[in-house]
């Protein structure tokens, strides 16, 4: 069984993570890191030094700000760190890369397998389309997120871009531009709404034809289940930096 320590733990990914853990006889929740207080079945510690049990793995959904709290802890106690919350900046990603050298670390923009998938296939349809088709990405979410554009949109675009050799430039806001569409763009926009979960289109537009590629999440729980697919794999895993692609490749 894989005991996890869960960062984030009174959030609402926290909760999802929870649930989803209690139908899985594999996975137990030892205990939590928050400033909130919840009655969720297992202790939650404001602090990492009063964690009483070294748990297998972390699974963290918190906030960018304990990033480095994290990783100590992580690193000095040699337990592998599934990192799941968004907005990280570029100097943090650099950070989670080199504690990837001494401890196992899984790190995606977004826990989804379905998402994954889009990503291989926007890929794919990439390197099929080449230049003949402008690259637009659009993404929706709720009213409380805060960080635009999202990981996953990012994530999505970075993987386009390797398909041109990191060639295209990402827009985010053309309304002070008065010119036409270069080539050499992905267009990225942000909506925030509601309650929308999470939804994502790569629009490839060409010369008298649109293709969509298109993922919508209908709850957290689908986050939850890939961030606890990544745990129960990290937790066997050697140093090293990975991703969801790691993971299925083992199913």
């Amino acid at each position: 069984m894989t005991k996890i320590l869960l960062i984030g733990a009174c959030g609402k990914m926290g909760h999802a993570v929870a649930n989803c853990a209690a139908d899985d006889s594999n996975v137990q929740i030892i205990s939590g890191i928050d400033i909130s207080e919840a009655a969720l079945g297992f202790p939650v510690y404001r602090k990492f030094n009063d964690i009483k049990v070294i748990p297998d793995v972390v699974i963290d959904f918190s906030n960018p700000a304990l990033l480095d709290s994290i990783l100590e802890f992580c690193t000095a106690n040699n337990v592998p760190a599934v990192l799941a919350t968004t907005g990280y900046s570029d100097e943090q990603i650099e950070k989670i890369k080199q504690a990837a050298k001494s401890i196992p670390v899984f790190f995606t923009f977004n826990m989804s397998l379905g998402i994954n998938l889009l990503c291989s296939l926007a890929k794919k349809a990439a390197s099929v389309l080449g230049d003949a088709f402008d690259i637009e990405i659009v993404e929706k979410h709720h009213n409380q997120k805060l960080d635009a554009p999202s990981g996953t949109a990012i994530m999505l675009a970075n993987a386009i871009n390797e398909e041109f050799g990191e060639t295209k430039q990402y827009e985010y806001d053309r309304h002070s531009k008065r010119q036409k569409r270069p080539k050499n763009e992905i267009g990225i926009h942000s909506i925030r709404g509601g309650t929308i979960v999470g939804e994502h289109d790569v629009i490839f537009a060409g010369h008298d034809e649109v293709i969509t590629l298109s993922h919508s999440a209908g709850s957290k729980a689908v986050f939850a289940a890939g961030a606890l697919k990544a745990a129960k794999f990290l937790a066997t895993q050697a140093q090293g930096l990975y991703d969801m692609a790691d993971v299925v490749k083992t199913d």
